[in-house]
C-alpha cells in the first residue's frame, strides 16, 4: 500500500512534483524522488545485509526496490515531458543484465554439471588422500584461485573453488567460511593484473587507458592483496586433516571431457572477444552448445559405456562403482542448468537495475565529480575501492570513465586496483562474493565475512602501497 501511495503521488499532476516537470535535470538528485529513491536502495540494502538474521532471501528487497525506483524515475520523466531517455536507460541496464545472466548461466551449469559428474568429489579425494591438511588446502585453494582468475575471469574461477572447497571441507563449517573469504579476496586479486580478469579491467583495457602488458605492472600489488588477509586468516584454520573423506571416488563417464570443454568455452569467450570484439557471453553461450552436444553423446552411448564400466567393475571387484552404475542414468544438461542458484540471479538484476536508476538520476556523476574535484587523485582512486566494496565495482568504474579525468598511467593501475580488489572487503562487493554467498549459503554469509573485513582493509591498504612505491616513477 505504501509503494502504491507513493507511486500515485509522484504521477498525480497536481503534485508538488509536476511544479518542477520543467526544472533542469540536474534537480533530480536535490529532489524528494532522488531521495526517495535513493531511501529505498538503502532500505533494500539493509535487508540484504541482515540476510542471516532475517532468514529473507537477498534477491526479494533488491527486486522490489528495483521496480519501486524504476517506476519513480519514469514517472518524474514523463512529468518533465521526457518519455525517451528513462526506458533508454533502462533497456541499456536490462542489455547489461541480460549478458551477465546468460554468462552466469553457463558458468554455473558447467560447475553443476562437473559436480554431478563427480568430478569434485575425485579432486577432493585426491587432494585428502596426499594428506592435506586443512590448512594446506586453505592455501592450495587460494592460490589455484589467484593463478586462474587471470585467465577464467574472477567470477568462474570462485565458482569452481568453491565446488573443491564445499566437498573438501563438508566436515568443518568455519573452514569453508575462512576458505570462501580467502578465494573471494584471491579471485579479486588476481583478476586486477590481466584485463580478462575482471569486467572492470576490460573496461579500462577497451577505454585505451592502460595498455596490454601494463596491466602486469599490479602483479605484486595484487598478489600482496591476496597474501596480507591470507597469512593473518591461516591462523585461524584447523590444523588437522578433513574427516570421512579418504574413500576413493571414480567419476562419472563424461567428467573429463566436461573440464575440456569447459576450458574450450573460456577459450572461445575470450578470443571472440578479443579479436573479434563480441561479447563475452557470445563465447560462452557457444560452450552451452559444447556441454549439450557431449551430453547428446553420453545418451547415444549409454548402454554401451555402463556395460563397458560394469565389465570393468566386476573385474576390479569394486563394489561402490558396480552400486551406482545399477542407479545410473543418462546425463541430461538440463539438469545441472535446473540447479542454478537463481536467488544469485535475480541479485544481480536487482542490483543492476537500482544503481542504473541512481545512475539515471545523477547520484554516481555527482560522487564522480566530488570525488575528481574536491579531492586529490590518489584519494579520490582509494576511495573508488572502498565504494565499490557496497556499490558494485562496475558503475563506478564506468562513472569514472566517463567523466576521463586527468591523471597519470601510475593513477589509472591505481584506480583499476582499487576497483578490482575494494569489492573484497565486503561479500557484495564483488560478482565473485555474491555468487558464493548463494553457492555456500549457510556457511558464506556477508556475517560472516564482515568479521574479517579489518583484516582485508590491510591487505587493501598494503596493495596500494606496494603499488605507488614499486611504480613510482608512472606517478
Amino acid at each position: 500500500m505504501l509503494a502504491i501511495s507513493l507511486l500515485a503521488l509522484v504521477l498525480s499532476p497536481s503534485s508538488t512534483f509536476a511544479s518542477v516537470a520543467q526544472a533542469d535535470s540536474v534537480v533530480f538528485t536535490r529532489h524528494p524522488v532522488g531521495y526517495l529513491a535513493l531511501a529505498i536502495f538503502t532500505v533494500a540494502y539493509l535487508f540484504v545485509l541482515f540476510e542471516e538474521k532475517l532468514h529473507l532471501r537477498k534477491c526479494k528487497p533488491v527486486l522490489l526496490a528495483a521496480g519501486l525506483i524504476w517506476f519513480l524515475v519514469a514517472g518524474f520523466a514523463a512529468l518533465q515531458g521526457d518519455t525517451e531517455s528513462a526506458n533508454a536507460a533502462l533497456e541499456h541496464n536490462l542489455l547489461e543484465y541480460s549478458e551477465l545472466l546468460l554468462f552466469l548461466l553457463v558458468a554455473m551449469t558447467y560447475i553443476n554439471a562437473m559436480e554431478e559428474r563427480q568430478l569434485f568429489d575425485a579432486l577432493r579425494s585426491f587432494l585428502v588422500s596426499k594428506g592435506f591438511s586443512y590448512l594446506s588446502l586453505f592455501w592450495i585453494t587460494g592460490v589455484l584461485a589467484f593463478f586462474i582468475s587471470p585467465v577464467a575471469d574472477n567470477l568462474t574461477t570462485a565458482l569452481l573453488m568453491c565446488a573443491v572447497l564445499l566437498k573438501v571441507g563438508e566436515k568443518s563449517p568455519r573452514f569453508i567460511s575462512l576458505g570462501c573469504i580467502n578465494i573471494v579476496i584471491a579471485a579479486n586479486a588476481g583478476g586486477a593484473f590481466s584485463p580478462f580478469g575482471d569486467i572492470t579491467t576490460l573496461m579500462v583495457w577497451q577505454k585505451g587507458m592502460i595498455e596490454f602488458t601494463e596491466f602486469f605492472r599490479l602483479f605484486i600489488p595484487s598478489a600482496v592483496n591476496f597474501l596480507v588477509p591470507a597469512v593473518i586468516m591461516s591462523f585461524a584454520i584447523p590444523r588437522e586433516p578433513p574427516q570421512d573423506a579418504m574413500e576413493p571416488v571414480i567419476m562419472k563417464r563424461g567428467a573429463r571431457r566436461t573440464v575440456a570443454l569447459f576450458l574450450l568455452t573460456i577459450t572461445t569467450a575470450v578470443l571472440g572477444h578479443n579479436f573479434l570484439h563480441l561479447p563475452a557471453v557470445v563465447g560462452m553461450m557457444m560452450g552451452l552448445a559444447y556441454l549439450q552436444l557431449l551430453g547428446y553423446y553420453l545418451r547415444l552411448s549409454f548402454k554401451r559405456g555402463v556395460a563397458k564400466e560394469r565389465r570393468w567393475a566386476e573385474a576390479q571387484q569394486n563394489t561402490r562403482l558396480l552400486d551406482r552404475l545399477d542407479n545410473a542414468v543418462p546425463f541430461d544438461v538440463f539438469n545441472p542448468m535446473a540447479r542454478t542458484e537463481w536467488d544469485t540471479l535475480l541479485f544481480f538484476y536487482g542490483v543492476v537495475l537500482c544503481v542504473g536508476g541512481l545512475g539515471y538520476i545523477g547520484y554516481l556523476s555527482e560522487v564522480s565529480q566530488v570525488l575528481y574535484t574536491d579531492w586529490s587523485t590518489t584519494g579520490a582512486n582509494v576511495a573508488v575501492g572502498v565504494i565499490s566494496a557496497v556499490v558494485d565495482n562496475i558503475p563506478v568504474m564506468f562513472a569514472v570513465l566517463s567523466m576521463e579525468p586527468d591523471m597519470s598511467h601510475g593513477q589509472w593501475l591505481l584506480v583499476t586496483l582499487t576497483a578490482g580488489v575494494g569489492g573484497s572487503m565486503l561479500s557484495v562487493g564483488s560478482a565473485a562474493g555474491v555468487a558464493l554467498m548463494g553457492q555456500a549459503r549457510g556457511y558464506y554469509t556477508l556475517m560472516s565475512h564482515l568479521r574479517w573485513t579489518p583484516v582485508i582493509a590491510c591487505g587493501y591498504v598494503a596493495s596500494i602501497v606496494t603499488h605507488m612505491w614499486l611504480n613510482a616513477v608512472l606517478f
